[in-house]
Order: structure tokens, then sequence, then C-alpha cells
């Protein structure tokens, strides 16, 4: 071969000394000359080696074209491609080195041109990942580095280290395009899923028998279906599941903060908390007068069941309901740590994972989700216990207790009816999360407590005499939470009954000593602005007994001559609306 091209060298000199009489006078043309020669062979030799190929690959095509997946072929020719770059660096390079020294990088430039046709071409028709697409994205990613890595070990002696030629060979960008193919493919996921879970929760009744375990098929779903993403996207034949890895996290943990927000929607505690009534004067020994107290008691149980909200203007949001959908919350969020220990253990299997990939835990947690699923059962334990006290034991809560006289209208029908729904709370709630619901049954029912003393309306009044009844009561109340040792601990109770406790103790105060206070912490509240009329604070929370609209309750339900006549003195408030 090397008497072959220098016959080929030196005819190619004569002819040139034909052509040009500078030839003589310029021996850097006589190396131009050659080196030309030899560029043109290279390029056109293996243009032609390469068009070999590509006829092998096209008659393999045509005989493959009803196979359900050619396309590995252009792996083939890329595998193909390189072995001839190698044969051409180790036999033909080394030869013609003599005449051109960068021959091996003109002859992987070349190859690369006629690669880089082919792969762009197949990159612009694909839309979505599949196997066989990785598999020749990751060919052609190969076959690229093995041809810029010839190109730099036969140029490193050059004046310019190669970079004239190796600026012929633009990157193929199969990994980019990888990257974002599989981006499409997150995205094209996640939004199915989350189209699932608008139509698992469509679907939804929440009904408790519908899972033994008291949790929505839903959730099951929406977890399959994760379990089965997660495991597609580890499947993938590609180097940069750690790289890609934090985008399906960011995804899937957007669709279940969407489950939980369509979850708990439509569940508030304020949904069930009546409107507070209109501040009145209590009418002195009203309670005692039996004809007109039926009367009023039966327009007062009107006003209240107009006040109290109801969902779907019908009781058929029943407890079991939120209880099942906390329930399913508190499974899904228990999931989360077996995902999150599934994701590391599919990291440490991929190949190219690091183990700084391991210590960075942001590009294997659910950030959204865990807050989510906080804030949801939260939501909806206060829902359901707001419910159970303000709207399903409204007759025994506001229609009933103290209404009239409060000795013969004590708590005794609260408490067993409180008592049934935590029967139904026991039996329905997930241990883990039924000492929150309890919890917040025991704070509402504390709450409606305060609001019948503090705000019951007209039908109710107190004397000092009454005070007893109303402690006996509280405390029968906190017991049946306690539940002799079996039920919250006491430390808890005392905790969310302090406010209660607080106010209790007014009831026994006298008139006089209240209308003191109150003045007092109005005129510390308002300044001297008050000192000419003490202002009429608005109706608000939460109950305190430093606090100046709960002294003025406290009068205004005080069955006494002395707290009416402060009432009409200084507000001109009716004895009744």
């Amino acid at each position: 071969m090397q008497g072959i091209v220098s016959l080929g060298v030196s005819a190619a000199k004569i002819l040139v000394e034909d052509v040009t009489t500078e030839y003589r006078r310029k021996k850097k043309g006589e190396v131009d000359v050659a080196r030309n020669r030899i560029d043109t062979y290279i390029r056109s030799s293996l243009h032609t080696a390469f068009a070999q190929r590509m006829e092998k690959a096209d008659s393999s095509r045509r005989a493959s074209k009803n196979q359900l997946n050619p396309l590995p072929i252009l792996a083939i020719l890329a595998k193909d491609v390189g072995e001839l770059a190698v044969h051409e660096k180790h036999i033909f390079s080394p030869v013609l080195k003599g005449w051109h020294p960068l021959a091996a990088v003109v002859a992987v430039a070349t190859l690369h041109g006629c690669y880089a046709n082919e792969i762009k071409q197949f990159i612009s028709g694909v839309t979505e990942l599949s196997s066989d697409i990785v598999q020749v994205l990751r060919a052609a990613d190969k076959l690229e580095k093995d041809l810029v890595q010839i190109a730099v070990e036969d140029a490193v002696d050059s004046d310019d280290g190669g970079k004239a030629i190796i600026h012929e060979m633009p990157p193929y960008e199969a990994e980019a395009a990888i990257g974002n193919l599989v981006k499409g493919g997150i995205k094209t996921r996640v939004d199915r899923l989350k189209e699932c879970v608008d139509r698992a929760l469509l679907q939804e009744v929440w009904s408790q028998q519908t899972n033994q375990e008291g949790q929505a098929p839903s959730a099951v779903e929406i977890l399959r279906i994760i379990d089965e993403t997660l495991d597609a996207f580890f499947q993938l034949p590609i180097p940069t599941h750690p790289t890609l890895l934090p985008d399906l996290i960011v995804g899937l943990d957007k669709c279940l903060q969407y489950y939980v927000i369509k979850t708990k929607s439509g569940c508030s505690r304020n949904t069930y908390i009546p409107t507070m009534p209109a501040l009145t004067g209590c009418e002195i020994g009203s309670k005692f007068q039996g004809v007109w107290k039926k009367k009023e008691k039966s327009q007062n149980s009107q006003n209240r069941n107009s006040q109290v909200a109801t969902m779907n203007g019908d009781n058929s949001f029943g407890t079991p309901q939120p209880c099942v959908r906390i329930n399913t919350l508190h499974r899904i969020r228990s999931e989360m740590d077996v995902l999150e220990k599934r994701i590391i253990s599919h990291l440490r299997n991929c190949e190219s994972a690091r183990e700084v990939e391991f210590s960075n835990g942001l590009s294997k947690k659910f950030e959204l989700t865990p807050a989510a699923f906080v804030e949801g059962v939260q939501q909806l334990s206060e829902a359901v216990a707001y419910k159970i006290v303000f709207h399903d034991l409204s007759h025994v809560l506001w229609d009933g207790l103290y209404v009239g006289e409060p000795s013969s209208s004590k708590i005794d029908s609260l408490l067993q009816e409180l008592e049934q729904n935590l029967l139904i709370i026991s039996e329905t709630v997930h241990e883990r999360v039924r000492t929150r619901v309890i919890t917040d049954l025991m704070k509402a029912s504390c709450d409606g407590f305060l609001l019948v003393l503090l705000a019951g309306g007209p039908s109710r009044a107190f004397s000092r005499q009454d005070s007893q009844i109303i402690e006996d009561d509280f405390k029968a109340l906190k017991d049946l939470f306690w539940a002799n040792g079996d039920g919250l601990p006491a430390d808890l109770i005392d905790k969310f009954s302090a406010t209660v406790r607080g106010v209790l103790p007014l009831f026994r105060t006298d008139t006089e000593s209240l209308v003191e206070r109150f003045r007092h912490v109005t005129l510390e509240t308002y300044g001297l602005s008050a000192r000419s009329r003490l202002p009429l604070r608005p109706t608000s929370g939460p109950w305190n007994p430093t606090e100046p609209n709960t002294l003025l309750r406290m009068l205004c339900y005080r069955n006494e001559e002395t707290a009416s006549k402060f009432l009409k003195k200084t507000y001109n408030l009716p004895k009744k609306l």
C-alpha cells in the first residue's frame, strides 16, 4: 500500500509541476500537494466504506420492515463504524501519516459526519422513548466518544491540537436527546396520573365497606400507578437516571399533593360553626314562665337549625366518610417512606449512580406531599369533629343544653351521643391518627360548651347558683374523653380544656364584681376614649376571663336585675330579640 500511495503522490506532484512554474520555488507546496491528495483519498475512501455499510444496513432494514422494532439497525451501524475507525487507525493511518500528520483525525471526522446525517435524521423523527430508541442513541453517543478520542490522540502533537478538523465534528447530542425524550415521557406519565386522580376521585364513595382497612380504593390505584411509573423509569437503559430522577419526583409529588387537595376539599370546620347570635339582655324570671318557655325553645330550635351549616343540604356526609378520607391520607403518607427507600434501591442498581447521589436527599424525596398530608389530616379531623358537635348533635347541644332551666337540661344527653360517635371513630379511624381525631372532637366539644354558655341566645340564662351544675357537667365531659385512663391522656385534656377552666369561675363571681371587672378591662383596652362611654366590642373569640367581650357576654346571660340594668343603661340592649 505504501508504494501505491507514494506513486500516487509523485504523480500528483508531476501534474502540479506541469501546471505551475511556482512549484520549484515553494517547497511548502510539495507538502501541501501530498497532504491535499491524502486528505482527499481518506475522505473519498471512507465515504465509500460508509456507503457500503449503509447498503448493508438498508438491506437489513428492508428485510426487517415487517418486524415490530427494526430501529436497532442504527445501533448496529454505529458498532460497524466504530470498528471501521479502529481499523483505519491501526492499519491505514500509520502509513498515510507520512504525508498527512492528521490522517486518523481526517478519517474519524469523515466517519463522524457520515453517521451524523443518519442519527440526526433519526432523532428528528422520534417523539417517544423506547428501549430500542435508547439503544440507538446510546450507541451513537458511544461511537461519538470513541471517534473523538481517536482524533484527540492523533492530534496531540500537531500545532493546533487538531482543533480545525475536530471542529468538523459537531456533537450528535444523543445524550441530550435522551434527556429530552425522558423528560417528555415523564410529563406524559404525570399528566396521565393526574387524569387518573380526577377519575378515581370522581368515582370514589369513601365507604368503609369498600376496603377492609377503611381506606379508599382510589389511593390503592394511585399508589399502584406510581409504583409502575417508577419501575418503568428505572428500567429505561439510560445512563442518566440520577440526573433525571428529580424531574420525575417533582411530578409525582405534585400529583400526590393534588390528590390531598381534592380529598380534603369541601371539608372545613368553619362550615359547621354557627353564627353568633345578637347580644341581648336576660329577661329576668322568664325561664320560670313555662307557658312561653316552650314556645321560645321551639323558635330557638328553628333559628339554630338555620344557622348550622350542612354539606350538600343534608346529612349525607356522615361521620365514616371523612374518617375513611383520614385513613386514606395516612396510608399514602406511610407509603412515602417505602417509596423513597425503593427509589434509593433503584439508584444503587443504576450503572451511573455515585455515592453522592445517595447523600443528596433532595433528589429522591417528596417535598410537597408530607406537609400536604399533615395539613389534610388536620383539616379533615377538625371538620369531622366540628360536624359531629355542631351539626349531628345540634339537637342536644344547641336545642337542648341549658335551654330554660339548667338543672333540667343538663349535659347527659349530649354525653350519650358523644359516646356513640367516639365508638364510631374508634372502630373507623386508624389507630395512628385516632388520637388526633378524638382530641379534635374534645376541642370541638369544649368550644360548643363555651358557645352555649356565652353565645347560646336568649333562651338561656344563668344565675350564680347554676355554676355548680355547669362545673359538674364540664367535669363529666372531660371524664368522657379520659375514659378512666383508656382515653386521651390527662395532660392533653388539661391542655385543650384550659379555656373553659379559665371561664367557669366567672359563673361563681357576683354581678357587681363582673361589672367592675368589665369596666376595668375595657378601659385598659380602649384607654381614655372609653371613659365617656364604654364601647361595644364586636362579637369575636377567643374567650378569655380578662377579655371585655367574654365579660360582657357573662353579663348578658346573667339572670339578675343588676346585670340587666347595667346593659340597658350602658348599651340599651333589648331583653330579647
